[in-house]
């Protein structure tokens, strides 16, 4: 949907836009957007830890099990 290609322009739908000739509510919109992208990958980021974490604990739990199944 967006995409800023330099400090100055932004390319929204393969459209590019300069940011200096916005109004400051489209500003506001842009930063909000950026914003929101960079907590969407942390998000992200920490989703994927805690499957990785999750994950851990299941195989941890299963080999505890097997080796109870074995005494």
């Amino acid at each position: 949907m967006t995409k800023e290609t330099k400090a100055s322009t932004i390319t929204i739908d393969d459209v590019e836009h300069d940011i200096e000739s916005m109004t400051d509510q489209q500003k506001a919109m842009i930063n909000h957007i950026v914003d929101l992208d960079r907590k969407m990958g942390t998000t992200q980021f920490n989703l994927d830890q805690l499957a990785v974490g999750k994950q851990a604990f299941v195989t941890m739990l299963k080999e505890s099990l097997a080796s109870t199944e074995e005494e």
